[in-house]
């Protein structure tokens, strides 16, 4: 396949022709997905194998390239399409496309777009879920919509039905199925602070907590038998049943203007790690129960990895992630540091078939083992020269990479 370069103004020519091919219904998910926010358990790894080990001087093979628009909103793909938002300066838009070839597939035109001091248009990464995509827009405009035409099938507008208080840098949380559950940090109303929406309707099936909103994306786990909903809102972690929203347990965490942002990692079978930047580190909780009553404990808490926006992965019993602009890798049971590495500045990284894919916020895309004895960095390149805020996903051997203006797709199999 040969780069293609779709210019802003033949994008919307595209999206316009593109509504015959919208009728075709969108393939079933594959176990080779990346549905979501974070990959297909929000954890920021993937099952895929048969990589490639190395990459030539210039990178992975380019698959195609185009221009795309504003926003940090990730890039959820399955059954053969990506699906992300982003900003045409004017509208904030939910686009799906095909993510053999970049061509447009469907545009929905979701809210007015927003901008502040950090750049323009949405944060959010759409859920995907059977034949629907949920999508969540830097204002708080909540949708599902078809995944086969983009056709809205509910809509909730969290700002006005739901007093939600749009955090200083735009709604950057995920949607997060559970079951039939829509999970949403909201951060509305007393006891609106994380919403259980029926992911069918759209109607309100639980709502708990008081606090205002953070900008992580809820995480969804079972321990001691307990299924529950872990939320890094805007001052706390809590913890909401998932039969019902009761509030299980909660443990304070202030970060500077309420810039909660990396998602929480479950450390199996009873802990979670929780980070954030400002100065402020990362700690790992211990939940435990007794009596049908739940407890929270501090098993350590350092600064030494303070992930600002984007969150540590957990491979083989160690996490890695960036402390600020540093890519560390450190042990959860202590906290203690096993390598540093600098020259990335700050970034994102996910893991696949025993290797670190990194995407620093300057461009730099590198490929390095996943190895808590030391960092060895296999191959390096610069796909981009704007910022790289937004977490790549992979899916069917490529590897889907934005920054503010284009998406690249990059193909990592083994030849």
């Amino acid at each position: 396949m040969h780069p293609t370069t779709l210019a802003p103004p033949a994008l919307v020519a595209a999206l316009f022709a593109a509504g015959l091919a919208a009728a075709a219904a969108p393939s079933p998910a594959a176990a080779a997905d990346w549905p979501r926010y974070r990959g297909p358990a929000g954890d920021g790894r993937s099952a895929e194998t048969g990589l490639a080990a190395d990459w030539p001087e210039g990178g992975p093979p380019l698959a195609w390239r185009i221009a795309l628009g504003g926003g940090y909103s990730g890039l959820a793909v399955a059954g053969g399409r990506l699906y992300t938002l982003l900003t045409n300066g004017r509208d904030e838009l939910a686009v799906c496309l095909d993510a053999a070839d970049g061509a447009v597939v469907w545009r929905v035109v979701i809210d007015a777009n927003r901008s502040d001091d950090q750049g323009d248009g949405p944060r959010s990464t759409p859920t995907v879920d059977g034949d629907t995509v949920y999508v969540l827009g830097a204002s708080g405009k909540l949708l599902a919509l078809a995944a086969s035409d983009g056709a809205t099938r509910w809509r909730v507008d969290l700002v006005a039905e739901l007093d939600a208080r749009v955090p200083r840098w735009g709604v950057a949380t995920s949607p997060v199925v559970e079951g039939e559950l829509l999970l949403v940090d909201v951060g509305g109303r007393p006891g609106y602070s994380l919403v259980a929406f029926d992911k069918s309707t759209g109607a309100v099936r639980w709502h708990a907590g008081d606090d205002k909103a953070g900008y992580s994306t809820p995480l969804a786990v079972t321990i001691d038998g307990v299924r529950q909903i872990v939320s890094f809102s805007g001052t706390q972690v809590i913890s909401a049943a998932a039969a019902d929203g009761e509030i299980l347990w909660r443990h304070p965490w202030e970060t500077s203007y309420d810039v909660n942002a990396a998602m929480p990692v479950f450390l199996p079978p009873n802990r979670i790690f929780v980070s954030s930047g400002y100065g402020t580190g990362a700690a790992v909780l211990e939940v435990s129960s007794a009596g049908g009553r739940h407890a929270v404990r501090e098993v350590w808490k350092s600064r030494g990895m303070k992930n600002h926006f984007n969150s540590s992965v957990l491979v083989d019993g160690f996490l890695y992630g960036f402390d600020d602009g540093t890519l560390k890798c450190i042990d959860p049971g202590n906290g203690e540091e096993r390598w540093a590495v600098r020259g990335f500045s700050k970034g994102s990284l996910l893991y696949a078939d025993g290797l670190l894919i990194i995407l620093g916020e300057r461009g730099t895309l590198a490929l390095a083992d996943a190895d808590p004895e030391r960092f060895t960095e296999r191959a390096r390149f610069e796909p981009f020269e704007s910022r790289t805020w937004t977490m790549p996903s992979l899916a069917d051997g490529r590897l889907f990479v934005r920054d503010q203006n284009e998406l690249a797709a990059f193909d990592l199999r083994a030849r």
